[in-house]
């Protein structure tokens, strides 16, 4: 039990629960102010974030991260389909009775983000996207590279270097040692990591040749929708390489790309404070 002058932090913050259509969702919260949910990466559960990242967003924000349904500490039937994913998101918004709020994501967690933003275009107030794909046909694909190491049961230090940061750059290798650190600090009440038999299969469920297939006329609805939205990438994308947005640039509208050098697939665990901070400022002055 932690003691009354005990500092809230994303390494001590305590797991909550709430059920919602048929299953229990496993969700942390930090800060307060305009509600930020967040969606997770591939192989990804409450334990992947960056403390420092999401202690720097809870200056601004109140911080919501979560597993989904039926991974790490949640229940009901897995998915890596972007819309139920976003349902996930979506359900615990309502669970939570957050009307209006900014939503977030990371890697396969921005192609939910993006879902939700076209589905309840009303209740979103701004999207950030780290590390991730816009919907349809895409020109550049993934490095070959990426699926060696992300399949691996386990990674090391060398596999997060390889998949998250930029293994060329000695700034880069020395900030993926630090936030493998800061990952590894919270020792109670940790998500179960991912088992390669459910990844795999989920991997093999999708079935689909386009990493984000538009089902739902998602590029032309977020074009013209006027709903802010930063995407922010390393330089170096190994997974989604950023140079897809570039064709989008002057296409969406409301749509700021913000490209950092020398980093990879985490921009946000190399530069926590950098990156919140860019995100804070993006929705105070971005309405």
């Amino acid at each position: 039990m932690k003691s009354s002058s005990e500092t809230i932090s994303a390494i001590n913050v305590s797991t909550r629960f709430v059920s919602t259509n048929g299953r229990t969702l496993a969700y942390r919260e930090l800060g307060s102010g305009t509600a930020l949910i967040l969606c997770l990466r591939f192989r990804g559960v409450l334990d992947s974030w960056d403390p420092a990242f999401l202690d720097n967003l809870a200056k601004s924000f109140r911080v919501i991260t979560f597993d989904y349904s039926g991974l790490g500490q949640s229940t009901g039937d897995a998915s890596y389909q972007a819309e139920a994913l976003a349902r996930d998101a979506m359900d615990l918004a309502d669970a939570l009775a957050i009307q209006r709020f900014v939503i977030g994501g990371w890697s396969l967690g921005g192609l939910a983000a993006q879902v939700v933003a076209t589905t309840i275009p009303e209740r979103i107030s701004h999207v950030v996207l780290i590390g991730t794909s816009p919907p349809g046909k895409v020109a550049y694909g993934s490095e070959p590279i990426f699926l060696e190491h992300a399949l691996r049961p386990d990674y090391d230090l060398e596999d997060e270097i390889v998949l998250f940061f930029e293994p060329t750059s000695d700034a880069s290798r020395k900030a993926a040692a630090a936030s493998h650190a800061r990952i590894a600090s919270r020792v109670a009440d940790r998500s179960p990591a991912i088992r390669p038999e459910t990844y795999m299969r989920l991997l093999t469920e999708r079935k689909e040749e386009e990493i984000f297939p538009d089902r739902g006329g998602y590029r032309e609805f977020l074009a013209t929708a006027g709903i802010p939205i930063l995407v922010v990438s390393g330089d170096h994308e190994i997974v989604f390489p950023v140079e897809n947005w570039f064709e989008l640039n002057q296409v969406w509208k409301s749509l700021h790309l913000l490209v950092l050098p020398q980093m990879g697939h985490g921009p946000q665990h190399e530069a926590p404070d950098l990156v919140g901070d860019l995100i804070a400022s993006f929705v105070a002055t971005r309405p």
